[in-house]
Parts: structure tokens; sequence; C-alpha cells
């Protein structure tokens, strides 16, 4: 017998699969892949974007950004913005989903359109609206004086400590509801009959909500966690809009400062700049990484 001509079945619809994946994958590899390859060869190279030359020795920018004392500065702000702010938001988030889930409460759909508004607002703008509210003259301070807490207007954007709280309570703000709609969509995947089971043993509802709604919603946090780590290491149009990383660069993140050495100090210092991009992609990476392993409960 003669074999048949042609693909089989299989093999149709495996051709069929490359042939849609090829459109997205040529993207990725575009868009994502040959800029941080490129990346990493530009941060072996020195001099102006119109000159750039290999490095003697090929290190010699990730040598210097350890004695760069504002890189060191951005660096630690950056990690003390994600310490202070990235737990506080996810903690909210969670508190605030499991309070919206529940099936009794009025106006549930209103409340949860109101705290997953921000999110939708323009990161400049909510970074102007929060500059302006928190300006010598702004709300914050008559607010504040009204009550009788402060005497005189604080210069709340022009002190390094404010400033950074200011920017902590600008990224809650605009990111607690965004992240509540994730837990949101967990919470509903979780069997009503796990509760009342819970409750006809006699759990109370702090037991209940550690024991059964924190382990089921395990794969969201660790999502919720490495998307906000990622986004808050990369952190930029706050430190640019609110502070402009002021005062003395006590609030700029690195983002902020990559950007400075790369186009917004009139140098086109891209050697440096891709170096310090590196830097943040490896921290990206690695604490995505750890994320994962510490939520994953597979055996």
């Amino acid at each position: 017998m003669k074999k048949k001509k042609g693909f089989g079945l299989l093999a149709k619809q495996e051709a069929a699969g490359w042939v849609f994946l090829a459109p997205a994958s040529l993207l990725i590899f575009v868009m994502s892949f040959y800029p941080m390859v490129q990346a990493f060869i530009n941060s072996l190279k020195t001099g102006s974007s119109a000159n750039m030359k290999w490095a003697e020795p090929l290190t010699k920018n990730y040598l210097r950004m350890f004695k760069d004392k504002v890189f060191m500065t951005s660096m630690g702000n950056t990690f003390m913005y994600l310490i202070i702010q990235v737990p506080i938001m996810l903690i909210l988030a969670i508190l605030l989903a499991q309070l919206l889930n529940n099936k009794d409460l009025k106006f549930r759909g209103l409340f949860r359109t109101l705290i997953f508004l921000p999110c939708a607002t323009a990161l400049v703008s909510y970074a102007l609206i929060f500059k302006t509210l928190f300006s010598n003259e702004g709300l914050i301070n008559a607010f504040l004086k009204g009550i009788g807490i402060i005497q005189e207007n604080v210069n709340w954007l022009g002190q390094s400590g404010t400033a950074k709280a200011v920017i902590i309570i600008a990224l809650l703000w605009r990111w607690t509801g965004y992240n509540m709609v994730f837990f949101l969509a967990g919470l509903q995947n979780i069997e009503y009959s796990v509760y009342e089971a819970a409750n006809i043993d006699g759990a109370s509802g702090w037991k209940t909500f550690w024991n059964i709604t924190v382990p089921l919603l395990r794969p969201v946090i660790v999502m919720t966690g490495i998307m906000s780590i990622n986004g808050t290491l990369q952190l930029y149009d706050e430190s640019v809009n609110l502070t402009n990383g002021g005062p003395s660069n006590t609030t700029i993140t690195m983002s902020h400062y990559i950007y400075n050495n790369s186009l917004g100090q009139g140098v086109a210092n891209f050697g440096y700049a891709s170096a310090l991009a590196m830097i943040v992609f490896v921290l990206v990476a690695v604490l995505a990484f750890i994320n994962m392993k510490v939520g994953d409960t597979r055996d």
C-alpha cells in the first residue's frame, strides 16, 4: 500500500500552532530580547552615543557604579519604597477584596469601582494631583491646620523624609485597587461550601481567613508580589513628577537615574545607563525567582 502524501492531522495542527505563534514570538524577540542583548553589549562600551567604543576594561561601567554615590542612593531609595510599600499595598488589597467579596454587602459594585478607579488615572496626572495636594499651600496643609494638628505649612516635597512618605502614599493610592481586582477574582474561585464547612467546625473569622483564604490565594499572592516588585524596581513617574528626585537626589529611583544618565542630563551616556539597566534586570529576575520559590508549595 502506498503511504498517503501530505501532512497528517497532528502535523497540520502543530504547523498551524507555529504559524499563529510566529508573529507574537517575532515581536517578543524584536521588542524584548534583542534590546536586552543590545543593552548588555552597550554596557561594555563607553563614550557618547555617536562615538561609542569598547571599555577598557570591559567591566569599567560596572565597577564605576559601585563608586557612584547617587546610584547607591537611588538603589537604597528604591528598595526602601519596595520594602515598605509593597507589603502594605498587598495586605490592604487582600483585606479590601475579602470585605468586598461579601455577598451580603450592599453597593459592592460601586465600592469596587471607586477603589479601582485610581489605577485608571494616567501616571503623570495622578502624580501632579498629589504634587498639588502636598504643596505648601495645598489641601493637605490646609486641612491639617484646620483641625489643629500643625500650626505652619509643612514643606512635604522639600524634605527628604516627608517626600519619601508622599511617594509611598501616592503608590498605595494608585496600585492597591489594581491588586485588589486580582484577589477578588481569586476569592470568587473559592467554593463557598469551604467556608460553610469551616463555620460548622467552629472556626473563627481570623482562622478561616488565615488557614483557608490565604493558602488558596497563594498563586495570586505570588503573581501580584512579582508584578509589584517588578513595578517598584522600575519606579520612575513618581520620582520624576512628584519630587524630580529631590531634595538633592534623596528620593531619586534607579530608573530615574538611568534616564538622567541616558537622556535627562543632556549627555547621552548610554554605556553607563545600560550597565545600570542590566543591574535592575538582574534584581528583577532574582527577586521574581525567590518569590516563586517561596510561593511554590509543590513537593
